[in-house]
């Protein structure tokens, strides 16, 4: 999706328009019709295609881009489907009382899938991506007026610290180049006793060691090539489905085959195909235990960690201290000073 420039008007709430800050300097940033300007240092930021642009480029994350191009609205929920409902809560624990009436950051939100949850719920929600997926989330929500969508980056994100009441980031950090930096970036902009929580691909099974061979090679592709590639998805879905009917072998046939050739088993076809190219373009993709995301959390100084039902899920909260800040600040910024 290419950016074009547009005569749109920037227009954003109060309460976001308060908490923006310039990536370059940190100075207070001000509306301009077209964008957001920094007196402090000169920079700006235009508003492209309905989204500001706080980073240039999408840099590691064009395959998303193109993916949620081709699947603009594959994943959001409807009056018949709530997968995405369903699985934002097993992923974080949260409830609508939790995100009534907060101020929310969606890192990585892609195409909105979650934000239009939160945003559902009764959250104010902010959601950033580093792909122009962006684009697509603003499109997609852009009857929320409780919802803002700016492109940026995880490791230079435009906030004052301690502005969030709630921070998630659902699959999403362990598609970047660091993802412990990545996480690492976060706790400093929730405000004492705010919560945060993550979800990244285990590192406790290893379903997906061929897999990791093949990505040697299909994260180079191009992304075109790939995305029809991914589409063997569709017809192999009903392969595993026959097989598993074979009495005494059918299933562990099923397994062998799913073992040398990993593929989505979504029961949506055009899910299978999403999944499956979203699981073998990206250019980054690491796998977590729980030892050391507790250790991250722990490092950032957080507290009342939370392992929760799906795997690798965490949640923790950030201390408050008696005069209105945290030290999960100062922790956090050692530790990635180290």
């Amino acid at each position: 999706m290419e950016p074009t420039n547009n005569t749109r008007q920037l227009r954003l709430p109060a309460d976001v328009l308060a908490i923006l800050r310039c990536p370059r300097c940190g100075r207070n940033l001000s509306g301009h019709g077209d964008g957001l300007v920094c007196a402090a240092c000169a920079a700006s930021y235009p508003l492209v295609n309905g989204v500001v642009r706080f980073a240039g480029s999408e840099d590691y994350a064009g395959s998303f881009g193109f993916q949620w191009a081709a699947h603009a609205r594959t994943q959001l929920d409807d009056e018949e489907n709530h997968e995405s409902e369903m699985a934002f809560r097993s992923r974080t624990g949260l409830v609508p009382d939790d995100l009534k009436g907060k101020l929310v950051l969606d890192v990585g939100c892609g195409i909105g899938r979650f934000a239009e949850v939160a945003s559902r719920w009764g959250a104010q929600v902010v959601g950033v991506d580093l792909s122009t997926a962006a684009e697509v989330a603003a499109q997609n929500l852009a009857d929320r007026a409780n919802v803002t969508i700016f492109q940026a980056d995880v490791f230079s994100l435009p906030f004052a610290p301690a502005s969030f009441d709630y921070i998630y980031s659902i699959g999403v950090l362990h598609h970047t180049p660091n993802c412990e930096l990545a996480f690492k970036a976060l706790p400093r902009l929730l405000k004492p006793g705010g919560t945060i929580v993550v979800w990244l691909y285990s590192g406790y099974n290893r379903w997906y060691r061929f897999s990791d061979v093949y990505r040697r090679l299909t994260c180079r592709m191009p992304q075109r090539w790939l995305h029809a590639l991914c589409r063997v998805a569709v017809p192999l879905y009903y392969v595993h489905k026959g097989l598993r009917r074979v009495p005494v072998i059918g299933r562990v046939c099923s397994g062998g085959l799913y073992q040398l050739l990993p593929i989505s088993l979504h029961p949506k076809a055009d899910a299978r195909v999403l999944d499956t190219f979203d699981w073998y373009s990206p250019k980054y993709q690491s796998k977590h235990t729980y030892e050391e995301v507790f250790r991250w959390f722990e490092d950032c100084g957080l507290g009342t960690l939370q392992v929760l039902h799906e795997p690798i899920s965490v949640r923790g909260c950030k201390p408050v201290a008696g005069d209105g800040t945290s030290p999960a600040d100062e922790k956090c910024v050692e530790s990635r000073a180290l």
